[in-house]
């Protein structure tokens, strides 16, 4: 299977054994026809114990966690953003030297609770690495639920979508992922904006409506096509409108009447949904961004 990617040198390559190809070890290795494929889904380490040939080259796939969803606003109905998706970056690499390389995997953040007083939004994903590459955890989304309510979306791999009126969503990190959805302008301005992904921008609210998370990203580096790095949809309002849809690549889906948003899906870095409360006083905090994930794959055989 040919992926196509820029390749980066990366040093010398040691001459460690006879065999042609590289041996390793580290995360769950499966095989695809002529290829290894080893699946972080945690971190761990990623040890060479041979490389001879520049021939074959070693394809990558790193995805940050996904950001955590605003929460909504007691009493008021307003639904909170969906937050933006983690970074996500593919490409290959020279062989590396032998040597053990430390494997980073960024962790989901966490969706804005209920009652928080303090000036606040969820958190950001963390942060995933290897090899010396890394990529951006997914932007918080906007939160209608505080006494100090931070509506704008915060920066990320992809940026996390504004709540409010009028306020603007997060940026996406350039080369891994995009902005995150505005809220809505005018009257009424209700809609919050969707999450950020990586293969689009997070919609914009309108009027009602809650913008839906952007779409993410496929990858065939497992030998299968899997999305990865969808944006959070945002929450509903009012029973009028229900939470949207999260982006394809495991964004949560923003919530509906009352509820929590819906947290994206794990080793996806996809972004948590936006929650949504509800005029009778009921709560409903963010959902939590999916953790990310590196994949690497090289051949091991003719």
């Amino acid at each position: 299977m040919s992926f196509g990617y820029q390749v980066l040198g990366f040093g010398t390559v040691a001459d460690a054994g006879s065999s042609p190809f590289l041996e390793a070890t580290g995360g769950t290795i499966t095989t695809d026809g002529n290829f290894k494929v080893h699946t972080f889904s945690s971190s761990g380490t990623f040890a060479v114990a041979n490389t001879n040939e520049s021939d074959y080259p070693v394809t990558y796939l790193i995805v940050a966690g996904g950001g955590g969803g605003g929460a909504g606003q007691e009493g008021s109905s307003l639904g909170a953003a969906g937050a933006g998706a983690g970074g996500m970056i593919t490409g290959t690499l020279s062989p590396p030297s032998v040597a053990s390389y430390s494997i980073v995997v960024g962790g989901g953040g966490t969706g804005d609770a209920e009652g928080n007083p303090n000036p606040a939004r969820g958190d950001n994903g963390g942060t995933s690495s290897g090899f010396s590459l890394s990529t951006v955890g997914g932007g918080a989304g906007g939160t209608r639920y505080n006494l100090q309510p931070v509506e704008e979306g915060a920066d990320g791999g992809s940026g996390g979508g504004a709540a409010g009126e009028n306020r603007s969503g997060g940026s996406g990190t350039s080369g891994q992922g995009n902005n995150g959805g505005n809220s809505a302008s005018g009257s009424p301005g209700w809609g919050s904006g969707g999450g950020g992904g990586k293969g689009a921008s997070g919609a914009t609210g309108s009027g009602n409506t809650p913008g839906a998370g952007g779409n993410g990203s496929a990858s065939s580096i497992t030998g299968s096509s899997v999305n990865y790095a969808g944006g959070g949809g945002s929450g509903g309002n009012n029973r009028v409108d229900a939470g949207s849809s999260g982006g394809s690549g495991g964004g949560g889906n923003g919530a509906s009447d009352q509820a929590f948003g819906f947290n994206g899906s794990t080793n996806t870095g996809g972004g948590g949904g936006g929650g949504c409360n509800e005029s009778r006083g009921g709560t409903g905090g963010g959902g939590n961004g999916g953790s990310g994930i590196v994949i690497v794959r090289y051949q091991f055989q003719a």
